[in-house]
Order: C-alpha cells, then structure tokens, then sequence
C-alpha cells in the first residue's frame, strides 16, 4: 500500500495511479489536525487495513497527476539520520563505526516543494540521496533478530547539508538541522511491499544529470543493526523517519534553479527545487570526480557572496 497526502492534507491511498481520498475512514483516530492522521494511522493500522482494502475494491479517485502531493509526515517526532553507513561502492576496508544525528522535524518539505539555501558562509551544499524507514511501533532496546518488525514502511528522502559551516567540528545540528532540508515522498511504501530492502537502486539527479547512482545492498549497517542501536539510544515512535544513509561519491553541489529528482527504485520518485536568493555558484563536479583528480572531495565556490577571493 502506498500512502501519502494530496490537496490540503488529505490522506490518500495510491491505487490504480489514483489518489483515493480514505480521510473519512480514519478521522475517528485522535487528531489536531489532518497533519497527524498519518501518524495515527500508522499506529493503529493492523485495525484499519482491512477497512482500507475494501474501500479500495470499489472506490475512485482523481489521476494522481491532477492532485498536489505533501510530504507523508509533515510533522514527525524524530528524524534519525543514519551517518557514513555505505561502503562506497566497495571501496572502505570496513564500515566506519555507527552513529547518527537528528535532523530537526521543521526541516521537511514534500515533493514540488523548495529546498532554501542560507545565508551562511557555507563552503557548499549538497543533497544526499536516501531511502528511509519508517517506524510502525514503538521500539526501545529493541535486539536486531526483531527489529525488521518494527518497520511500517519506506520512502525517499533528502539529508540536504550545508558544509563547512565555521566553527570547526560544529557541524552537524547547523549543517543539517535548517529550514527546507529534509526534502520527502511522494508516499510512504508500506514494508509488505518490498520483498528485499537491500536490493534497491537509488538514483539522484540534478537537472536531469545523473549525479548518485547506488544500490542499498552496499549499506554498511543494516536496517535491522540501526534500529537496534538507535533505539538504545532513545526510543523511536510509530511515524519516526530513520534515514539510512548514502553513497558519497556521487555528491556534488547544488545551486539556484537545479531541479533535483530522488528515485528510490520500487519506492518512488521525489523531485524538488532548489532556491538561492544569493545566486552563488559552484562547480558541478561529484566527489569521486574530483577524487579521481586528486582534489579534496568539496567543491570549491565560484562566484558569488562567501566566494573565495
């Protein structure tokens, strides 16, 4: 089942490249607003499913080319991030040692959306393609030979980040943590749906360039391993976002006007803006490129405020 929001917040199933509205089956689930139905119904969807599925058999729906799509978790508790979990097409001797870091919630935006990019002397900005999971129940001190039953389900996701943010080594909450970089959706894929988790071909492209271009079976840490050590850490809630992580290689900036498009292969596909009110410019190479080169892997500044002199 894929389920996402259309219009103002209307909860949808996708069936048949239809976007049919099941708001009413679910508006007896606590709620402020239609923002949290999805959290709801996640939490309660074992009650639900079978309500779902018979609407489903006879009801219809607008093209869900002819509907607006928002991000399927505006409004989520925790946003783990998952960080240096691939191998690098192959090419670390050994993963690097677990960890992760939070991403504010405020940052999401859904698909069609604009990525914003601050006025900060950043040394450039990047969009790290990823596929994330989606917490179905809470788990605490949850042991990996049962943490794959936890997962309600997947969607892409963006772990947008300004680099080289001053002071040294004060990073990761400015760097990740501002407004607009947590691009998702379209829907969320519930976790029936996709048989091998690590079999997924990720692509990132940039105006139509392919820049990311990388499978999850080179994921370092699995699934079920970041569970386990996140949720010793603090416990994760039904609606939690866990993204997994990226392939750095084919990270490259991004700058005003690009168009960038995330295709999680069997999951969907997440495209998005990007807006520079400053119009910098940077070169357009990927990290591998300049590692190729024997370049340092962040590409430097071109024209614009904060620019090199």
């Amino acid at each position: 089942m894929r389920l996402f929001y259309a219009d103002d917040f209307r909860l949808c199933v996708l069936s048949n490249q239809q976007a049919i509205d099941i708001t009413h089956l679910v508006s007896d689930l606590p709620h402020l607003s239609r923002q949290d139905l999805m959290v709801g119904l996640i939490t309660n969807f074992g009650s639900y499913r079978d309500k779902i599925l018979q609407f489903l058999a006879t009801a219809e729906g607008p093209g869900i080319e002819n509907v607006k799509i928002r991000a399927p978790i505006p409004r989520p508790r925790n946003i783990v991030c998952m960080a240096v979990n691939y191998m690098e097409d192959g090419t670390l001797p050994e993963p690097a040692p677990i960890n992760a870091f939070h991403k504010a919630p405020n940052c999401i935006i859904g698909p069609g959306e604009t990525m914003i990019l601050p006025d900060v002397p950043a040394s450039n900005f990047e969009c790290e393609a990823e596929i994330a999971v989606i917490i179905g129940k809470r788990a605490y001190k949850v042991e990996q030979a049962s943490a794959m039953d936890y997962v309600f389900g997947y969607m892409p996701f963006i772990d947008g980040s300004a680099r080289g943010l001053p002071p040294e080594r004060n990073v990761f909450f400015q760097g990740k943590s501002r407004e607009t970089f947590a691009p998702t959706g379209p829907w969320i894929v519930t976790a029936d749906e996709i048989d091998e988790p690590y079999n997924i071909p990720i692509k990132l492209s940039v105006n139509g360039v392919v820049k990311q271009n990388f499978n999850t079976s080179d994921m370092a840490h699995k699934i079920a391993r970041c569970i386990e050590w996140v949720s010793h850490v603090h416990a994760l809630e039904p609606g939690d976002i866990l993204a997994t992580g990226t392939n750095h290689r084919g990270l490259s900036s991004v700058q005003d006007g690009d168009l960038i498009e995330l295709e999680c292969d069997g999951v969907g596909k997440l495209h998005f803006n990007i807006r520079d009110d400053l119009k910098r410019t940077w070169s357009r190479e990927t990290r591998k490129e300049r590692q190729d080169k024997g370049l340092t892997p962040l590409t430097e500044q071109l024209t614009g405020k904060y620019a090199p002199n």
